[in-house]
């Protein structure tokens, strides 16, 4: 193959910019494209969790009684807008045949190996000149009566078995979690996971990219991507076009539009997840919460707490969806005390970009020098930069490093 000399990264979010980390790493020119901005996708307002621990395929059995109540139910986690929509409905129905245990398992068995890099990843960025912290923490679980923490606990059980460590353990009853109800009736901890403030951190990394010599453009809008003599062409809407050795594709919940000519055929969905930020009264929360019923994640954020959630499959681009935060607010309103629900800030979309098999699309592509690196569903944050670092590694030396082998995007 061509040595790969310059490269351009189209997707300012976690993982085109962790792409653009390690390529500099390996000595090649950088030039990162967004067409709105960092973190501008699903990056910025997402919980922020990195648990490989829970880095599952999303589609499980419970979906085959959940999924069907959950569509006459307008507060429910799982949203899917009742239209004539072909291809919305035929990816619910490819993602619905991957949730049986034996799915489960094989997909859960390709993610492992990247799980198992994921925060040493983390670690190889902050060592590396990227000044933002990753937090470790305990993680606190609860489920309002003892049969909802069997799924979950069964599905930890099976990433266990898959090779994983996973630090689970009952909390005794009647030992009060702080800021919990009485509503909560079984709580759990989860050790050996971290989170960051996923604004901020993907803001450090992108200026440890721009200060180690890359290009940072954004209001670039990538119209085409065409393979060339001389490498890869790009044309960017109110930009000059631009040539390198090769491209990355990492524009998120969009990289069909760019990908699918280049035979990348799997659909990606936008599965959008809703966030805000509220007060608490009296001592802060300094851990994350989970309510895996709820299908809600709660996570320190400067001083307040950001309550995440909602698995809504739309259009990226549609409009914010207001009935999803007070679905949200409604799910958790009696699962906390001295928490000021009423008072949010930070109401936010992003477009988590979701496979029908729960695996990431990452990998080289049917044109020459065109990879492509996303589909990461719910996991694009704590897997990113173990993705970045083995794409680096495939488009420098053209040898595909196993834990993105069952990535492959033309699969």
């Amino acid at each position: 193959m061509r040595e790969t000399k310059t490269t351009i990264v189209v997707g300012a979010g976690m993982v085109g910019l962790a792409t653009a980390w390690h390529l500099q790493e390996r000595g090649v020119e950088v030039t990162v494209l967004d067409r709105d901005g960092v973190a501008a996708g699903a990056s910025w307002g997402n919980a922020g969790w990195l648990t490989p621990g829970m880095a599952m395929p999303l589609a499980d059995p419970s979906l085959w009684t959940y999924g069907p109540k959950a569509m006459l139910d307008p507060d429910a986690t799982l949203s899917v807008p009742f239209r004539f929509d072909r291809a919305l409905w035929g990816f619910v129905a490819r993602f619905m045949t991957h949730a049986t245990p034996g799915a489960w398992r094989r997909a859960m068995a390709d993610l492992t190996p990247i799980d198992r890099m994921a925060l040493e990843a983390y670690d190889e960025l902050e060592a590396g000149g990227v000044h933002a912290t990753s937090h470790p923490s305990r993680w606190v679980i609860g489920f309002e009566r003892e049969r909802e923490s069997v799924p979950f606990v069964h599905e930890l059980r099976g990433v266990a078995k898959a090779g994983q460590e996973v630090r689970l353990s009952r909390v005794p009853d009647g030992v009060r979690v702080p800021h919990l109800s009485h509503a909560v009736r079984s709580t759990w901890t989860l050790e050996g996971q971290r989170y960051i403030e996923p604004g901020p951190y993907v803001q450090a990394l992108a200026t440890s990219v721009s200060a180690r010599g890359a290009k940072l453009l954004t209001d670039a809008r990538v119209t085409e991507i065409r393979p060339v003599p001389a490498g890869v062409e790009v044309t960017v809407h109110g930009h000059d076009t631009m040539t390198a050795d090769a491209v990355v594709i990492a524009t998120g919940a969009w990289l069909p539009g760019l990908a699918r000519q280049f035979g990348v055929r799997t659909r990606v969905q936008a599965g959008r997840g809703y966030s805000f930020s509220v007060p608490v009264q009296g001592p802060p929360i300094d851990h994350p919460v989970y309510f895996p019923a709820r299908r809600v994640a709660c996570t320190p954020y400067q001083g307040r707490l950001r309550v995440a959630g909602t698995m809504e499959f739309r259009g990226p681009d549609e409009p914010f969806q207001p009935g999803r935060i007070r679905a949200i607010v409604n799910s958790v309103r009696d699962l906390f005390e001295d928490v000021d629900l009423d008072s949010r800030e930070d109401e936010w979309v992003g477009s988590r970009p979701v496979t029908p098999d729960g695996l990431p699309l990452v990998g080289r592509t049917t044109a020459p020098g065109v990879y492509v690196a996303g589909g990461h569903g719910m996991w694009g944050m704590v897997l990113g930069p173990a993705t970045g670092r083995a794409l680096a590694g495939l488009v420098t030396t053209g040898l595909t490093p196993s834990e993105i082998r069952p990535f492959d995007p033309l699969r």
